[in-house]
């Protein structure tokens, strides 16, 4: 008898078991990330309904810490379509689950540098739905345009290497 992977097919599924929901495509760009956790979330029925459909946006969201506690706050969930008079407020702010010794890392750490809580996905694992909670600095425009210059010469070398290989040049 052939075994089961517990690995899901589909949209947004990758090798590692993550089926990503949605991203934050901005936050690499405006932050320079310096670590990053991931962050269980606690939500309610039609919240991972809807995020099983594949709805969410990270536009607007960061975390913060309150008296102890990880909060996810502005991250869009749209109401579960089928849900009834049970359904949950879209933007309302959710807890994210981490170890004590984690949280207390992260105090610090924003205490001391000029570091904020930047979420970067969410997805499920393992049927379960976690955030990529990132560390980050904020970026100068000066600190953006350098980071673009280098990416376009990668690009460009790229770019050669693959001509040259072909035969173009």
């Amino acid at each position: 008898m052939a075994k089961k992977s517990g690995k899901r097919g589909g949209r947004g599924a990758q090798a590692d078991g993550k089926q990503v929901i949605a991203t934050n495509r901005k936050a690499r760009h405006n932050y320079a990330i310096v670590e990053v956790f991931e962050a269980g979330v606690v939500l309610v029925g039609t919240e991972v309904k809807s995020l099983r459909e594949g709805h969410a946006s990270l536009v607007d969201a960061f975390a913060t810490v309150d008296d102890g506690e990880v909060w996810l706050r502005n991250l869009h969930i749209p109401e579960y379509h089928h849900g009834t008079w049970t359904n949950h407020a879209p933007r309302r702010n959710r807890k994210l689950l981490l170890h004590r010794r984690q949280i207390d890392s992260l105090v610090g750490k924003i205490r001391d540098g000029n570091l904020t809580l930047v979420p970067l996905s969410v997805y499920f694992a393992d049927g379960k739905v976690k955030v990529e909670l990132a560390l980050a600095r904020g970026k100068q425009a000066h600190d953006k345009r350098q980071d673009l210059a280098r990416r376009d010469a990668q690009r460009e070398i790229t770019r050669a290497l693959g001509q040259r290989a072909k035969g173009m040049r």
